[in-house]
């Protein structure tokens, strides 16, 4: 038997579409190796769910990795299911049971996100369909290093050879055109366990490895000790004097006395000590939790990443990516999310949505949004240079996450492709004549007004109003409307959540650039998302930024009808009307509120007190 310890520990996802067989095949695995309490293999004997024609008294394997009561009821794979097997060779593997319905392809991804093989079951009698493609399009994306295709159910095809045939060549046209390296083809019977554990007799064309013997038998490509030293600060340890670094040492190795580079930096410093579970150290392994101390005194904080001094990593700020979107409403160009990294986050911004990958065929189709389940590359913008690795070469450091900023839920998960040349390129300016000068020759606070409200709730005539009693008061400063923008900088933009998106970011940018030029800028714009809305709110300093809600109930609004939106809206001719065919987010804690119902003359005097007790 090889050495429990030193053989590598083997993950490994299992996807396909529902009912291809995956849950019986892992329960078939885990009975087999006695990887599986007895208790469990006990109810899996005399449980049984609606529809199931297997006998009590028999082992129903399928039912040893639906953890949740809902799957158990509908016979599908909702979730994640995670099991340890040991195999006989010694090796430990931990299975990750991806679920088949596509609305669940979020769940698959995060499965495969950190597996070194992927177990695909193929339903013979089915052949490749959608959501198999879909699943291997995944694999390919998440950088799964081998593929091993399972062509399951040939008991009910008589093991047919043929069938096999068919099904592997529509494989290996995918997996070359995906640029998959490794792929092994094993035809099975998960119910009746030929080529599971043991040689299929009535498969006896066939001369490959079983799927336990693949497992086996699998190796890394490539070691991660010999990989670039890469180790992200997840905690800082002070005791007394003493001052520690924690981390993940996700590739590479460290011993004492190796020089390290803290990316961000640039700063350099040698290792003086590694503990490994509390316990001191002279070296330590990828994969291993550790602590070090450096030589010498070093800013280093959480989230900053240690890496080698050979082939130190650059931050940068502009990067392409591939993402797969789990997120309910869809990917909107323009608007600001929480990147998450390991232990890095920065805001982010995407920029443009490159392309669409249709998982049946591999072709690029130009889109300006992702949904739900679908896969794309675009591009990203963060706040701030943060080191990002290509992912094809470190899934740890070049894989992310993109958090709404508003609902705090995961809407995708993104691989690093490249990283964009200007990234490097562009280095900000200092002037000696800055925003705190322009200011200063004003005598006045620069700030923004940021108006918003549904169309014809009167943020326009409350905009007109105030600039004109700032102008009487000597204040410097410049109006941007939301119609009056679109007629120029903005007019190649629609109505869309997208198009408004960006809308927003633009405006704010250029509220951003007339606030350093010491103004009081006071912006008139619809901006009906939430999120949208507090993504400019970051781009200014406290106090900078005083969002005015403009609060008129929508009946008075289509009263009014200033421009005639409502009228066309109710004959539907303007789908994307805001407040009608499009949702309208009301900001939960504006710095003012005003009734738009209420006198104008008290509105504005309302709104310049807040403008002159902020100066």
């Amino acid at each position: 038997m090889a050495d429990f310890m030193n053989t590598p520990l083997l993950r490994v996802v299992t996807c396909g579409s529902v009912d291809d067989g995956k849950s019986t095949l892992i329960g078939r695995l885990l009975v087999e190796t006695d990887s599986v309490p007895l208790d469990e293999v006990e109810r899996a004997r005399t449980y049984r769910r609606a529809g199931s024609v297997i006998p009590v008294g028999e082992i129903d394997y399928s039912l040893l990795t639906d953890g949740l009561e809902a799957e158990r009821e509908q016979g599908i794979t909702i979730d994640v299911a995670y099991r340890h097997l040991l195999l006989p060779s010694g090796r430990r593997v931990v299975l990750a049971d991806g679920p088949g319905h596509e609305q669940y392809t979020r769940n698959m991804a995060v499965a495969a996100s950190d597996a070194d093989v992927a177990l695909l079951l193929i339903d013979a009698t089915k052949g490749v369909r959608q959501q198999t493609m879909r699943h291997l399009t995944v694999c390919a994306l998440m950088n799964v290093g081998t593929i091993i295709a399972v062509i399951n159910k040939l008991d009910a095809l008589n093991f047919d050879e043929s069938i096999v045939d068919k099904i592997t060549e529509q494989l290996n046209e995918a997996t070359s055109r995906l640029g998959i390296q490794s792929t092994l083809v094993i035809p099975v019977s998960a119910l009746l366990g030929d080529n599971v554990i043991s040689k299929s007799k009535n498969a006896n064309w066939y001369q490959g490895p079983t799927v336990l013997g693949a497992l086996q038998e699998w190796l890394p490509s490539k070691s991660l000790d010999e990989a670039e030293l890469r180790l992200p600060i997840q905690s800082i340890l002070r005791q007394g004097d003493w001052r520690g670094y924690a981390g993940t040492l996700v590739s590479g190795k460290l011993s004492i006395g190796d020089e390290f580079m803290v990316s961000e930096s640039g700063i350099m410093a040698k290792v003086s000590e590694i503990y490994i579970s509390g316990v001191p150290a002279t070296k330590a392994h990828a994969g291993a939790a550790i602590a070090i101390k450096p030589d010498r005194e070093v800013d280093i904080s959480r989230g900053d990443l240690l890496c080698g001094t050979t082939a130190p990593l650059q931050p940068a700020d502009r990067f392409s990516a591939d993402i797969v979107w789990i997120g309910e409403e869809p990917l909107a160009h323009g608007r600001s999310y929480l990147l998450i990294s390991g232990p890095s986050s920065v805001n982010a911004t995407v920029t443009s949505i490159r392309h669409r990958l249709d998982v049946n065929t591999g072709h690029e189709d130009a889109v300006r949004q992702l949904s739900l389940n679908e896969i794309g590359r675009v591009s990203i913008a963060t706040e701030k240079p943060i080191p990002l690795d290509l992912y094809s070469e470190f899934k740890d450091s070049g894989g992310f996450l993109l958090i709404d900023r508003v609902t705090k839920q995961t809407v995708g998960a993104g691989m690093i492709h490249h990283v964009l040349r200007r990234s490097f390129n562009i280095l900000a300016h200092k002037f000696e004549i800055n925003k705190e000068t322009r200011a200063s020759l004003k005598a006045q606070n620069p700030k923004v007004l940021w108006l918003t409200g549904l169309p014809g709730s009167g943020k326009s005539t409350l905009a007109n109003e105030v600039e004109q009693a700032l102008f009487q008061l000597g204040v410097h400063t410049y109006l941007i409307d939301g119609d009056n923008i679109r007629t120029g900088l903005n007019k190649d933009l629609g109505f869309t959540a997208q198009d408004r998106a960006e809308n927003v970011r633009r405006v704010g940018e250029v509220a951003k650039l007339m606030v350093d030029a010491g103004l009081v800028v006071i912006v008139s714009l619809v901006s009906p998302f939430r999120g949208d809305r507090d993504s400019v709110r970051e781009l200014f300093e406290a106090e900078e930024f005083v969002e005015v809600f403009v609060d008129t109930p929508v009946e008075i609004c289509a009263q009014r009808d200033p421009k005639g939106l409502y009228a066309k809206a109710k004959a539907g001719n303007l789908p994307n009307m805001t407040g009608i065919g499009q949702g309208y987010e009301p900001p939960l804690n504006p710095e003012l509120r005003i009734d738009g119902t209420a006198d104008l003359t008290q509105s504005t005097a309302a709104v310049i007190q807040k403008v002159l007790k902020l100066s």
